[in-house]
């Protein structure tokens, strides 16, 4: 028989991912791997920890090597190679050696498309000076920057990776600003639980910059759209990325609607010869069921493998994707998956909301860290839509638990019955997890009715009164104006003091206000819950100061 040839276009987790595993499926195969830049294998998730040095040093980015892999799995790697078209007809690629200029043609039997996906540069006057980190030139570059010692530096854009930036170049001792566009950091997050983040970075001496945009750079500083100008000595972007689709475009590959290629549930494009991975395929979302680009590494290495399988002639289906992320900035540890309340809400979906504030493990054993949970479900299936997490240890361990029980269709309520390991330094005999769940459970069957932070207002204009239940300690530290204080131990003997009609009711993180509306409702009271209690809705007022351009400019 003759051996079959597999080419794959693009490196890295997608591409080599792909490039091992068929290996290990057909020893027999010719694998071929072409990769525009000098390095294949290398860890882009590392790379804004070596600007920081924490990853001090550069070696321990690159995974592996042309000569390796070639000795260890028989392939044959082509560094600083471009494939430069794809003849689909002749089922060849013209490649281009980027050393000698020379261009040739390899042959295939299967194609492994895994471009990735390029930065997004912003057209403005000066920016061919903005840096951008996507791969070891990348880092090289912003290294030799960092070489010459600026005192200042200017992050543009928010999101993890921007994030990660911010902290680095911090832990450098540079002088940090943070631009962003939008109202709040983390997009992916509501604005509640983002204004933590926010007021951290601030507190680690960010300089955070809101609701606007750089609008020009000069030679050591920036022009911002709100008429300030900023030190930014060194400049790094992290805006977005777009997929790579020029090559897939131009031998006429279908795209879809997000602009990535489009790819059924085994990763074949439109062409039954070639499969598509990595950043710039497009996935199918798992809450809307659309299609969606999601550029995160653990996908991209799964979908390299499973397109090997699927060429093999194994029979795949590419499970739909969540989008779990996690972050790590300034001590504090950011997560989430699924969608939020806020993109949810603008697509007219009927949901239920519960925040929780638990410790990350029991409460006697030393070092337990509050974290802030948020979970958005679906309100007549009790599915589980998404859900955010923003602490510090245990965050990550969390979502996990979480992103695995929506993989694995579990709602909402049986989060309550999870079996999870305890012991008292790692969990609490009710995890977090559990929790969660409790209070779904308490929501779906109606036994405490709740409203969130944003609803407040509106309550209160229709004639509602807010009690707070916590005790004259907590109440010193700060309270929503114009709220009656009882105590809830002294709730019941204080009932005449509750005026008629409907009672919002909250505590520091809810739980007591839960006890609270049990007690009033089965007392013939129209009570709810203000749901997570006063840190939810001093978040919100926090993200809500944020969005102001009167609390930018100041």
């Amino acid at each position: 028989m003759t051996p079959r040839r597999y080419l794959i276009i693009g490196g890295v987790a997608g591409g080599m991912s792909a490039a091992t595993r068929l290996r290990r499926l057909d020893e027999h195969a010719h694998v071929t791997v072409l990769e525009r830049g000098a390095h294949v294998s290398f860890a882009n998730c590392g790379l804004p920890y070596h600007l920081g040095g924490v990853i001090e040093d550069r070696s321990s980015l690159l995974l592996q090597t042309p000569e390796l892999l070639g000795s260890r799995f028989g392939l044959d790697v082509r560094v600083r190679t471009e494939a430069v078209a794809i003849d689909r007809a002749a089922r060849t690629v013209l490649v281009r050696d980027l050393g000698t200029g020379e261009d040739s043609e390899l042959p295939y039997d299967a194609l492994v498309l895994s471009p990735g996906a390029t930065p997004v540069r912003p057209a403005l006057r000066g920016g061919e000076r903005m840096l951008t980190l996507r791969d070891i030139d990348d880092v090289d570059a912003a290294m030799a920057a960092l070489d010459v010692a600026p005192r200042s530096a200017l992050v543009i854009g928010a999101g993890f990776i921007g994030l990660e930036m911010v902290e680095n170049l911090a832990r450098r001792g540079l002088e940090v600003t943070l631009v962003e566009l939008g109202d709040q950091v983390l997009p992916p997050l509501d604005p509640e639980m983002a204004a933590p983040v926010a007021q951290r970075l601030r507190d680690a001496g960010i300089d955070v910059r809101l609701g606007t945009q750089v609008t020009a750079l000069g030679s050591d500083s920036a022009t911002l759209s709100d008429g300030t100008t900023v030190p930014a000595e060194f400049v790094l972007g992290s805006i977005g990325v777009r997929p790579d689709t020029g090559l897939a475009k131009a031998a006429g590959l279908e795209l879809g609607p997000r602009g990535g290629i489009r790819v059924g549930d085994d990763l074949r494009t439109s062409d039954p010869h070639i499969w598509a991975v990595g950043d710039a395929a497009e996935k199918v979302d798992a809450v809307s069921g659309e299609p969606r680009l999601v550029a995160l590494a653990g996908l991209a290495n799964r979908h390299g493998r499973l397109a090997a399988d699927a060429i093999t002639g194994r029979e795949v289906r590419v499970r739909d994707a969540f989008g779990t992320a996690v972050v790590g900035v300034m001590g504090l540890t950011i997560a989430a998956t699924g969608w939020n309340e806020t993109l949810l809400r603008s697509r007219g979906r009927d949901i239920r909301i519960m925040h929780t504030h638990p410790a990350s493990h029991a409460g006697y054993y030393p070092g337990a860290e509050t974290m802030a949970l948020k979970l958005v479900v679906d309100a007549s299936t009790d599915a589980i839509l998404g859900v955010q997490a923003v602490g510090g240890e245990g965050v990550d361990k969390r979502i996990d638990v979480i992103a695995t029980a929506m993989a694995g269709g579990l709602t909402a309520s049986e989060l309550a019955d999870l079996e999870l390991a305890y012991a008292p330094q790692f969990s609490s005999a009710k995890d977090p997890v559990n929790l969660l769940g409790y209070v779904a459970l308490n929501a779906a069957e109606g036994l405490t009715p709740s409203i969130q932070w944003h609803e407040l207002d509106s309550a209160v204009a229709a004639g509602a009164t807010v009690v707070d239940v916590r005790t004259a300690g907590e109440v010193a530290d700060g309270a929503i104006p114009g709220s009656l204080r009882i105590p809830l131990d002294d709730l019941r003997s204080r009932l005449d003091e509750l005026p008629p009609g409907r009672l919002v009711v909250h505590c520091k993180v809810g739980q007591r206000g839960h006890t609270a509306v049990r007690l009033l409702a089965q007392l013939g009271r129209d009570a709810v819950n203000l749901d997570g209690g006063y840190l939810t809705w001093r978040a919100g007022m926090d993200s809500l100061a944020d969005a102001r351009p009167t609390a930018l400019a100041a």
